[in-house]
């Protein structure tokens, strides 16, 4: 198999036109830092970038035996292209790549038909920093004979929604069965671009032989909250009680396993787990699809979100794990191991009004994107109502350093079963890496949080207080 990789730095919508003739860690760090943060992607010599890496990742014969082993056997940029600085960087990180583009182990076979699938995969830093990477696997056919496992994977940021990035994914895929060659110009052309503020557009100009010239039009969305995400997988495999269960183990911050067949719904199911969290961000281990290498993850003492394949079960319920894990098995839409305490997490008022809302119309949705808003709305509203008056309890100093009032702000809720769980996640990194950012900002950050609890203090002075 062949796998194509890229990391790309942002989602970004996609639209076409055409001119000219008509014409698609071992990398998961060793070390699980005590506070993981986002990585940010460095500014090359041309300022910032849309990727950082595509590499094609091919499964090849080994020279002794029959097994067979993932191998890079094309990247771009080049290393002779890469700053000094970047190349110690890439050493790990490409080192890593391949086991993640095939976490499947070395049980190869020859085939004649593989379905095309896309999966992610999170490679830590030592320090924490996260990479995100999106495989697209493909058997590749040589002479229209396909006698050995050949997979390109694409390394692409949110490939689910096929609105998104996906689409230029689906530029290289198309490019690299025309020949590895007609790759580098549209890669060079990407990576030379103006990368767009939020909201704008970049429009870049493309050839293929035989095809002509076509320009692709990339614009930034404003709000990127739900631009990773597609909550269809996770509808699909488990119903609306099982998935206010897992939001709440994940805002205690427990191990949570997902099982399941396909990468692909491994993949997008996690997300979706995750993104239930926002405006916070899921701070520990993060592994979307576990190699069979690193499957002592799920023993690890710390919390974790993993994805692990319906393959490796056994191995995963024979293992020695910690207290505390929900274990979810995405084929059955069963939940295999559980504390047993998970329905009483959230505050039962708010935890029914997320229920109501999301049976709500949900027949009526269409697009993905409806669907996306409709599942998120629902739990993005009930932080409002926990949590959302932090800002009101962040006193600042002259020099405009804030300090967070942590009593004063749980106690100011006047629901005792609400101020009772704000309790406990005031406690967690989810909750304690937020404010540290909000108390280094002097104003609330703009966005989609802040716009809902404006809109929601608004409604409450137009409602007649009353005791909860």
């Amino acid at each position: 198999m062949d796998g194509l990789g890229r990391r790309l730095r942002a989602s970004l919508k996609l639209k076409r036109g055409r001119g000219g003739p008509p014409q698609d860690g071992l990398g998961e760090s060793v070390k699980e830092p005590e506070r993981t943060q986002e990585h940010t992607l460095p500014s090359f010599a041309g300022g910032q970038h849309f990727f950082e890496y595509l590499v094609v990742v091919s499964l090849k014969k080994k020279r002794s035996g029959d097994d067979y082993e993932p191998t890079i056997t094309y990247q771009f940029p080049k290393r002779e292209n890469l700053l000094r600085g970047q190349q110690e960087e890439e050493e790990r990180l490409l080192s890593a790549i391949p086991l993640f583009c095939f976490p499947d182990g070395n049980e190869w076979a020859p085939l004649t038909e593989y379905p095309r699938e896309t999966f992610s995969f999170v490679l830590t830093n030592v320090d924490g920093s996260r990479k995100i990477g999106y495989c697209r696997r493909l058997l590749v056919c040589a002479a229209q004979k396909c006698p050995l496992l050949s997979k390109d994977s694409l390394f692409s940021i949110w490939l689910q929604n096929p609105g998104l990035l996906g689409s230029i994914l689906d530029e290289v895929e198309k490019r690299h069965q025309i020949s590895m060659a007609v790759i580098y110009p549209f890669m060079q052309g990407l990576r030379e671009a103006a990368f767009p503020a939020p909201g704008k557009t970049v429009t870049l100009k493309s050839f293929i032989p035989d095809s002509g010239t076509e320009f692709i039009s990339l614009t930034r969305p404003l709000d990127s909250h739900l631009e990773h995400v597609d909550f269809s997988s996770l509808l699909h495999c488990l119903s609306f009680e099982q998935i206010i269960q897992i939001f709440a183990s994940a805002v205690l911050e427990r191990k949570i396993i997902f099982l399941a067949e396909g990468l692909s719904t491994l993949s997008q199911c996690i997300h979706a787990a995750a993104a239930l969290l926002y405006p916070f961000s899921w701070a520990h281990t993060y592994i979307p699809v576990v190699p069979e290498k690193l499957l002592d993850t799920v023993c690890c003492p710390t919390p974790f979100m993993v994805g692990v394949q319906m393959r490796f079960r056994k191995e995963v319920m024979d293992s020695p794990m910690e207290e505390e894990v929900l274990l979810v098995n995405l084929c059955e839409g069963t939940f295999l191991l559980s504390v047993g305490d998970e329905k009483d997490i959230l505050p039962p008022k708010l935890q029914d009004d997320i229920l109501d809302s999301l049976g709500r119309g949900i027949e009526e949705l269409k697009t993905s994107e409806e669907i996306n808003e409709h599942v998120s709305g629902p739990f993005v509203q009930f932080f409002v109502k926990t949590v959302g008056h932090y800002a009101s309890y962040i006193k600042r100093e002259a020099n405009g350093q804030g300090h967070f009032q942590e009593r004063s702000f749980y106690k100011a809720l006047t629901s005792k079963t609400n101020r009772r769980f704000v309790k406990k996640f005031v406690k967690t990194q989810l909750f304690s890496l937020f404010i540290q950012e909000a108390e280094k900002s002097k104003n609330p950050p703009a966005g989609y949080f802040q716009q809902k609890i404006l809109e929601y203090e608004e409604q409450k002075k137009h409602k007649k207080p009353r005791e909860k």
